[in-house]
């Protein structure tokens, strides 16, 4: 029995859509173009020509939003890829101390750039307010050695800390607060798990008198954390590493801070 030309087609009639359906489906995920532009432009540069009716098919099909939507729709995971090298995080921690008035509670201040993991302390004070934030935010942001330098993006939980004075000199420097939903640590992992070292190998192993003891001790800490510590989050190696890093050969010392409650093991260096 004779096939009738074009029968193949009417048995398949998806068979065009089949034969770029995975190409198709790629530039649509990735495109911010309209669907003209997929149709004409994206795909006939891998050698396809469809219309914007058929792109509008094959995205309804699959389930891809269009574009509005998708913008709306960026997860957190590719927003902290795409802007990783312009990224940074700040938060509170505090601790208690002991004064001359009394057991005080000290707000500590800490700012992490993630890319690089490097953490600067940017105020301890027992009273966080509006005066105290706005020139935290003018010594983050000064043009010389301000921390923020060539950030483009500050992550911050809902803190009314963060008051609009504070956030309006970060904007006036080109930096955006992004504020997360409230309750979500999960969302700013990298200075949570910073907080967690500092109070879990530190803090809360000691008891402060007075404010002085309590800079002191995080200025060894920072120290301890910037260039002697191995971090995960960089490939276990030491954020700031010295000469003696890496040695195979000379005498075994260990550097003790605190007390020796940090301590640091390495090679004499030659």
């Amino acid at each position: 029995m004779r096939t009738r030309p074009g029968a193949h087609r009417e048995a398949y009639p998806n068979w065009r859509e089949a034969k770029i359906l995975s190409q198709a489906v790629t530039v649509c995920q990735i495109s911010v173009c309209g669907l003209a532009e997929i149709g004409l432009s994206a795909l006939a540069n891998l050698g396809q020509s469809i219309s914007d009716q058929t792109v509008g098919n094959i995205l309804k099909r699959h389930g891809i939003e269009p574009v509005p939507a998708r913008r709306r729709q960026t997860t957190w995971k590719t927003f902290i890829k795409s802007h990783w090298d312009v990224l940074a995080s700040i938060d509170f921690t505090t601790v208690e101390v002991w004064t001359k008035g009394g057991l005080i509670t000290y707000y500590l201040l800490f700012v992490m750039d993630l890319a690089t993991r490097r953490v600067h302390c940017a105020g301890c004070t027992p009273n966080p307010d509006g005066p105290w934030m706005k020139q935290i935010a003018k010594n983050l942001t000064d043009p010389f050695d301000g921390f923020l330098l060539g950030t483009k993006y500050l992550i911050m939980d809902r803190d009314s800390k963060f008051s609009d004075a504070f956030l309006r000199i970060l904007e006036d420097e080109g930096i955006d607060s992004v504020r997360l939903p409230p309750r979500s640590p999960n969302l700013n992992p990298h200075i949570e798990r910073f907080m967690r070292s500092i109070k879990d190998e530190c803090l809360l192993r000691m008891i402060f008198f007075g404010e002085k003891m309590l800079r002191n001790t995080t200025g060894e800490y920072l120290l301890h954390y910037h260039e002697e510590r191995n971090h995960q989050g960089v490939g276990n190696k030491i954020i700031l590493p010295g000469d003696e890093v890496g040695l195979a050969d000379g005498k075994i010392e260990c550097r003790e801070r605190l007390g020796g409650l940090l301590r640091y093991y390495h090679r004499q260096a030659a």
